[in-house]
């Protein structure tokens, strides 16, 4: 991200990706759609995620003005949470349709994407070239800028311990709603729903699980794209990333121990644990409690001198 084209990185990760997914419908009509093909196009698909994301994140600084950060990132982070939202309910209507509607929906989304991408002009490039170094060096970069930094090692390693243990919660919720009866049907459509009945008290569920990640999420994105300079922004950002999920394999893996062998009401008790030592830590960290405060949003008068 630090040393390729940042702009050709994000078109053609949006249109290697539609390419990809082109396939299917053709599939589908000739009849040959199989597993395999779908988990090519899904890899595919989610190695152009990992490309767009991070070219994205280290571009962002080349856009919006430093104040703006925090705004222009909550923004981003509603745009993400809601296409979620309303992502599962359309292509379920559209594949209602018939079965390639929502492969070819989708299709134009990344031609529309990569169309306004060609509208972006700003310089997404760093103004110094970054040194010349073995890949397997400048991939390492990130990763020992993530540790010398104080408040960026902290905030990765809570995001990798909150990780874990909503990862590994997920299944053992699961398997604790078949315990109390749930049926396949109340688990799909979300586990803790399971145990309640009342409409309050599903929304009050959803919005508690909806409501921290975002918070989280514009908060440490921030104080990263202020603290990380712009020229290895790429590779801190896939180094994070790379800290942050990669435990959830290891989350799934630590689940099935626990539900062997203390059960899933114990499993529960075990997850509690952690999150509560890590909110503890999370509170006395130096680092965290002495973070600098992010840039103040500018008056809308200083907005419009600016634009």
């Amino acid at each position: 991200m630090d040393r390729w084209n940042r702009r050709r990185i994000l078109l053609l990760s949006e249109l290697c990706a539609g390419l990809a997914l082109s396939t299917v419908p053709v599939a589908i009509w000739l009849g040959r759609v199989t597993v395999a093909h779908l988990a090519v196009v899904a890899f595919v698909q989610g190695l152009c995620f990992v490309f767009f994301g991070l070219a994205e994140r280290a571009a962002l600084p080349k856009i919006v003005p430093v104040a703006l950060f925090p705004t222009a990132i909550a923004h981003n982070e509603a745009r993400s949470r809601g296409a979620a939202l309303a992502g599962p309910p359309l292509g379920g209507a559209l594949f209602g349709i018939d079965r390639a509607v929502p492969f070819m929906v989708d299709e134009l989304s990344y031609v529309a994407a990569s169309i306004g991408l060609l509208f972006i002009r700003s310089d997404l490039q760093n103004p110094t070239t970054t040194p010349s170094e073995p890949l397997w060096r400048a991939t390492t970069t990130g990763l020992r800028w993530v540790w010398r930094h104080p408040l960026i090692r902290a905030a990765i390693l809570l995001i990798a311990a909150s990780n874990l243990v909503f990862q590994a919660l997920i299944l053992i919720i699961v398997v604790l709603a078949q315990h109390h009866g749930a049926t396949s049907t109340t688990i799909g459509t979300m586990p803790l729903f399971a145990f309640t009945s009342s409409p309050l008290l599903i929304g009050a569920i959803g919005a508690a699980c909806a409501f921290i990640g975002p918070l989280w999420n514009v908060v440490i994105i921030s104080y990263a794209t202020v603290l990380v300079p712009n020229e290895p922004l790429g590779r801190v950002t896939s180094a994070a990333m790379t800290l942050s999920w990669g435990v959830m394999p290891l989350a799934s893996l630590g689940a099935g121990y626990l539900l062997t062998t203390v059960g899933p009401v114990g499993s529960v008790c075990v997850l509690a644990t952690v999150m509560l030592v890590t909110a503890v830590i999370a509170t006395v960290s130096p680092s965290v409690r002495h973070a600098p405060p992010l840039p103040v949003t500018p008056s809308t008068d200083e907005r419009s001198t600016a634009h």
